[in-house]
């Protein structure tokens, strides 16, 4: 499965490829009324419970796995985008605009620009896919509210390590799907 069968009690993968952290766990949250407060509200809104230390472990090891699969997803798709488009223009500049056949010229345009934008749908389609998964979203909208929720607690004097934990502020990630079903586990494609 991943990296996260190897962590300790308490562990997970703030980033992909970091060193496991520690979870703060959820009194040292709830001692911070304000930081409470949200808890419960988002609570409710997101049906997640922000201050029970497995749930939260657990959503943050998902997350993980999520940014991984990301990050694979694009990489498997974006590098031979990246490798045939540039190689195609390279080829052009150096040897096709000296064809002496302007059909032969034309032929070689309509193929390298067929490839590069079936490969660019390819990627807009795994682009969407990733991003647009309601189970994810919900696993990123919830990741999103404990990050704030991390944030307003150390704001206001909870003993938590900066940047906890340790993910970025999803600005594209934030909508909940109340209708869907929870993530079980991460497979090879993704969430499961």
């Amino acid at each position: 499965m991943s990296d996260s069968t190897d962590l300790d009690e308490g562990e997970f993968v703030g980033r992909r490829g970091t060193d496991p952290v520690r979870l703060v766990p959820g009194e040292v949250i709830a001692a911070v009324p304000a930081a409470k407060a949200l808890a419960e509200r988002s609570g409710r809104e997101l049906r997640f419970d922000f201050l029970d230390d497995r749930a939260v472990l657990r959503m943050l090891r998902l997350r993980h796995e999520d940014e991984t699969a990301m990050f694979n997803a694009g990489f498997k798709t974006g590098v031979p985008l990246a490798i045939i488009g540039f190689g195609a223009a390279v080829y052009w500049g150096g040897v096709v605009q000296y064809w002496e056949s302007g059909t032969a010229r034309g032929v070689y345009a309509a193929v390298a620009v067929a490839v590069v934008l079936i490969l660019l749908a390819v990627y807009v389609r795994t682009a969407v896919t990733q991003w647009g998964d309601p189970v994810r979203q919900n696993l990123r909208a919830r990741a999103r509210r404990y990050r704030e929720l991390a944030h307003l607690a150390r704001r206001e004097g909870a003993d938590i390590p900066a940047h906890y934990p340790h993910y970025g502020p999803y600005p594209f990630a934030a909508t909940f799907h109340p209708e869907v079903d929870e993530p079980e586990t991460i497979d090879g494609e993704g969430l499961s």
